[in-house]
């Protein structure tokens, strides 16, 4: 059976919007600065109880996905707000024009001790996504300047941003949520 991205346990869409508000897009970095912080304050390194409730206990809470879940959708709507996908101010619980998707892990099925080793299995698609990181500073970058003149951001740079996001969740859900053993593609889209 052939699998694709579309399968994948980890799944992301930004509403592409009709026009941008000038002005918010101008001021985008001073806006940004109160949820910045505030998303800043979440520990990067949560994944290590849930790592350790798999090896130990072969069990991944409810509660526990629930909380990340709503924790990856907070950093993908801010993500989408500074990428100017949106001119919505993140929202810390409404879905906004953002939507990001989990599928809740059978802790059974998952290998017992991969959570110990994922990060480091993941390590090509953090060289790959730091040098997309640096493509994506120069498509909002392009994004920003054509949103100043006329309103809109470009089709086709508003994609790929959008795919980059989704290749990064994947990553996210692979190496830190450890919501899959499913090896993350290497592909946008």
């Amino acid at each position: 059976m052939q699998r694709t991205v579309d399968d994948y346990p980890a799944r992301l869409e930004i509403e592409y919007p009709q026009s941008l508000d000038r002005i918010s897009t101008l001021l985008r970095p001073i806006l940004a600065i109160p949820i910045v912080v505030l998303v800043s304050f979440i520990p990067p390194m949560l994944c290590m109880p849930v790592a350790l409730m798999l090896v130990v206990r072969r069990k991944y809470p409810r509660w526990w996905f629930d909380f990340n879940l709503e924790m990856a959708r907070l950093r993908n709507r801010v993500n989408a707000y500074l990428n100017l996908m949106t001119d919505e101010y993140p929202s810390t619980d409404d879905e906004q024009s953002v939507r990001l998707d989990l599928d809740y892990p059978d802790a059974a099925q998952l290998n017992r001790w991969l959570p110990l080793v994922k990060w480091f299995l993941a390590i090509p698609h953090f060289i790959v996504i730091n040098l997309m990181l640096t493509l994506q500073t120069f498509a909002v970058l392009i994004a920003w300047v054509a949103i100043l003149f006329t309103g809109q951001y470009p089709r086709l740079l508003f994609t790929f941003m959008l795919n980059a996001e989704r290749w990064i969740l994947r990553v996210e859900a692979y190496a830190f949520l450890l919501i899959t053993d499913r090896y993350p593609p290497f592909r946008l889209g």
